[in-house]
């Protein structure tokens, strides 16, 4: 089942390059993931399998339409997941860029 958004949708860039935030920390649940954010000190819950696993490899990918099809994302829910996608980018959970290679 896609992630449900209540968020305004936010313009969101499938295409571009995505990135956990190094602030925020992803701890896998069975119902999908705990994250927290220590910058703002937010606790969020992701309430859906694949979009953690989107969130968790989203770095690995070199845009957002391939962390999402390479989780199992179809075409008819894209739209969903790049909405909740909007909604944690606009909450500083994911940021454009790649990582950095140390």
């Amino acid at each position: 089942m896609p992630p449900a958004v209540t968020a305004a949708a936010h313009p969101f860039d499938l295409d571009g390059p995505w990135r956990l935030n190094p602030k925020v920390s992803v701890r896998p649940e069975r119902f999908g993931a705990l994250l927290y954010h220590f910058g703002t000190r937010r606790l969020a819950f992701c309430k859906n399998l694949t979009m953690a696993t989107v969130l968790r490899t989203l770095g690995d990918h070199p845009d957002a339409r391939a962390a999402c099809a390479a989780a199992g994302v179809s075409a008819v829910d894209l739209p969903a997941y790049e909405a909740a996608l909007a909604a944690l980018a606009a909450s500083d959970t994911i940021v454009t860029g790649r990582p950095s290679v140390a």
